[in-house]
């Protein structure tokens, strides 16, 4: 099928004009989980301990795992197409819009990465689903529990700035400069205004 043909061909991989099916399917699910992770942890402090914020904080541990094993996935995925991407283009631009994704990159592994250091450390058993997958450490180990902490906890603030920067840019890629940067991750091929 042509590249010039209305119809976009679903591919697994990336290609210099879009984002595949796998790249696309990790984005968005990860997308999703950070929302859900977040709005847990913002009712938490909004409106206490109350039913409906229990219930998201309930989940932050098994949501976490899998959002961890999804980044994961995703930089593996991404290394694997390292050279079939859509380019983030030249000059300052390219840069800047490299350099946030690398820290917004960092950030979404350190994050749950911290997380599971302190629980490692932890003087609780790690069994988010029921499968115990670190032991209790008696006497927990506490320069893990100390810095898995910090973290966790304020590196979690730093992702959100991070993602509300990245949604920021597509915003400005979308209204000022119209070059098709949302298009690539929702699978459309740009079209020229």
């Amino acid at each position: 099928m042509s590249q010039d043909h209305p119809r976009v061909r679903l591919s697994l991989y990336d290609t210099p004009l879009r984002y595949g099916l796998v790249t696309r399917f990790l984005h968005w699910s990860i997308a999703v989980l950070m929302l859900w992770q977040f709005a847990g942890m913002t009712l938490k402090l909004v409106l206490g301990r109350v039913p409906v914020a229990a219930f998201f904080v309930g989940t932050h541990q098994k949501v976490g795992l899998i959002l961890f094993g999804l980044i994961v996935l995703r930089l593996i995925w991404a290394g694997l197409n390292r050279h079939r991407r859509p380019d983030h283009g030249g000059g300052m631009r390219g840069l800047a819009a490299r350099l946030g994704h690398l820290a917004l990159y960092l950030a979404m592994l350190i994050v749950p990465g911290a997380a599971l250091l302190r629980a490692y450390g932890s003087d609780k058993v790690f069994a988010p689903f029921g499968v115990a997958i670190f032991p209790a450490q008696e006497p927990p180990i506490g320069w893990m529990v100390t810095l898995g902490d910090l973290l966790h906890g304020e590196g979690a603030w730093l992702l959100l700035a991070l993602i509300a920067g990245h949604v920021a840019m597509v915003g400005l890629h979308e209204g000022m400069w119209r070059d098709g940067t949302l298009a690539r991750m929702a699978g459309r091929p740009r079209r020229d205004p």
